[in-house]
């Protein structure tokens, strides 16, 4: 049972792997025996996630991308597959959210910014990776959304909805590249206690009670409980599964 798991000899690359569950997805790749490309936008704290890899064994390699810049884009698969020589997961996790904020008064800048960071962005950096998964055999997409993309709820529009986009974009991934081996899947976490969480709560009050009073648990998750999904999704576990959303959430939808 452990093999279908173990992704010893796979190279996976993080985006957002600087904090909360990129961070946690990147060590617990490595933990099953991936080595790690750590992508944030900030050079130093993405270091610290790839020096932390390397303590546990596998290779890492952390490279600063702004995931709302198509160049910089290109220069994280260009990187990464030169030092690692091979791709073969990508977990699409870096996004940003919004405070609760009324679409009366969305501007077309917000607009604009939400979707080239949460959809385009993630949508370009699949789009050059595939290719180079299915030049060793195939690979595993994860896009990390959000449970309002398949619950949209009022006052977090550009977030929700750029995060459903990616979902609709991840069912096209699959079916486009399924004749590559190359296997898209999403992951849509409900409310797990990160800084995007802390963020929130600092501009409502309360909202960390009533995020965790919606789901069946009635707690908030640990950034570390993302790790296992997102395992079975990048391996071989999952073999026969694309195209699907995994909703990660205590039960607050279904």
């Amino acid at each position: 049972m452990g093999q279908l798991f173990d992704l010893s000899g796979k190279v996976a690359i993080v985006t957002g792997a600087s904090r909360g569950l990129g961070k946690a997805i990147a060590l617990g790749l490595a933990e099953a025996g991936a080595d790690i490309v750590a992508s944030s936008r900030t050079l130093s704290e993405c270091q610290q996630t790839a020096d932390q890899i390397a303590a546990l064994g596998p290779r890492s390699l952390a490279v600063a991308c702004d995931i709302g810049n198509w160049q910089a884009i290109d220069n994280l698969v260009e990187k990464a597959h030169a030092h690692m020589g091979r791709i073969d997961i990508l977990v699409n996790n870096a996004g940003i959210a919004q405070d609760p904020h009324p679409l009366t008064d969305t501007s077309e800048e917000m607009f604009n910014r939400y979707y080239q960071v949460n959809t385009k962005g993630p949508m370009h950096l699949a789009a050059i990776t595939a290719p180079i998964m299915a030049q060793t055999g195939g690979g595993s997409i994860v896009n990390i959304i959000t449970m309002g993309a398949l619950k949209p709820g009022g006052y977090l529009p550009m977030y929700c909805s750029s995060k459903a986009a990616l979902k609709a974009l991840t069912r096209c991934m699959a079916e486009e590249w399924a004749s590559l081996g190359v296997r898209a899947n999403a992951i849509a976490p409900g409310p797990f206690l990160t800084d995007m969480l802390q963020d929130l709560e600092s501009t409502t009050p309360g909202f960390i009670e009533g995020s965790a009073n919606i789901t069946l648990l009635k707690r908030i998750a640990q950034p570390e409980e993302i790790v296992g999904p997102v395992t079975f999704m990048a391996s071989d576990a999952s073999s026969y599964v694309t195209g699907q959303c995994l909703s990660v959430c205590g039960g607050a939808i279904c």
